[in-house]
């Protein structure tokens, strides 16, 4: 019986070797600058910082006839009315302006264009096309389970969407998601 011999593969040409040291060179100079763009592109919030969730014990809800209050490094106010809690963006809906409190008319005024709000961020009169916009809010228990939150949405399809959170009596903190905006209602 005859051996079968091995045949030995064609020794790789100078130009194959080129091709293939190219090519791996391109798919890694792509792989890294694609890492660099995804790294500076992909949002990074932090609890705390506008953006990202913002924490608040139950125990420091305002009353409901307490003044709104203003959160400042989360762009919020967190107003209580009489049906539940509120985190209302502080930018006006109109050009962007950012809107105050006046306690002497119990409301929110912008004082660049004179849009007026009542307490609940609902659209009172002004050049505004529509109620303040709001975050998202979650009420969670001890165990950091979700209780309530408030929907998300078109406003404008939903009434329901946006509406004042309903504390539950088990909740021992609130989250506001400033990085999930409600879109307020239109008015007209």
């Amino acid at each position: 019986m005859a051996e079968a011999t091995a045949v030995a593969p064609p020794p790789l040409t100078r130009r194959e070797f080129l091709l293939y040291v190219w090519t791996a060179s391109m798919v890694l100079s792509l792989a890294a600058s694609g890492g660099v763009v995804l790294w500076f592109a992909y949002p990074r919030f932090r609890a705390g910082e506008f953006g990202g969730t913002f924490k608040i014990d139950v125990a420091k809800i305002p009353t409901t006839d307490a003044a709104p209050e203003n959160h400042s490094d989360g762009r919020f106010w967190f107003v209580n009315t009489g049906s539940g809690i509120l985190a209302l963006y502080v930018v006006c809906v109109h050009l962007g302006c950012l809107y105050k409190w006046v306690p002497s008319n119990n409301r929110f005024e912008c004082p660049c264009h004179g849009s007026k709000y009542q307490k609940d961020g609902t659209y009172i009169e002004g050049p505004a096309p529509r109620s303040l916009d709001r975050f998202v809010i979650e009420a969670v228990d001890g165990a950091g389970k979700v209780l309530a939150s408030t929907k998300t949405g078109n406003a404008n399809a939903d009434p329901t969407v946006g509406g004042p959170l309903a504390v539950p009596s088990t909740a021992v903190s609130l989250n506001i998601q400033t990085g999930e905006k409600v879109t307020g209602k239109n008015h007209a």
